[in-house]
């Protein structure tokens, strides 16, 4: 990819489309979880596509530049791997707790109305920007020190 050329799946707002997920589970306990389960089939859609798209990219450089079968197997891994834990994983689970313990905390403390209802959610909602790029360096230096070290 030149220096020039924008990667529709990371540089693009279709990158939001990784997030699908996040909001799913920030709403959780105000919707029904057929629409959780389908902003997981979002999220997930978007993991596929990018992997396909940085599979082909590699598939298709000259073997000597690390292209061919070889070269886009492990793009294919790298980048569903990362993006499974970065986008899915561990942004889906950590809003699902956000959420599990503003409820009950709210519970606990026996508010009701808009608040106890709706809390949650904001809470999930608000806290999406703050775990982003924590989420993905840890992904990125679990990946460095695993997958990366040993598939060159």
């Amino acid at each position: 990819m030149s220096i020039t050329e924008k990667d529709l799946y990371r540089d693009t707002p279709v990158r939001y489309l990784g997030y699908a997920n996040e909001i799913g589970e920030a709403f959780r306990p105000v919707i029904k979880k057929i629409f959780v389960h389908a902003s997981y089939a979002v999220a997930i859609s978007y993991v596929l596509a990018d992997t396909a798209d940085k599979s082909k990219k590699q598939y298709d450089k000259p073997e000597i530049l690390g292209g061919g079968f070889r070269g886009a197997a492990i793009a294919s891994g790298d980048t569903l791997l990362w993006q499974m834990f970065a986008s899915v994983i561990i942004p889906g689970f950590t809003i699902n707790r956000i959420c599990w313990l503003s409820k009950a905390a709210l519970k606990a403390n026996k508010v009701k109305g808009p608040v106890g209802k709706w809390g949650p959610t904001m809470l999930g909602l608000l806290a999406i920007p703050f775990i982003i790029h924590p989420i993905d360096s840890a992904v990125d230096y679990a990946m460095d020190n695993s997958y990366r070290k040993y598939v060159k």
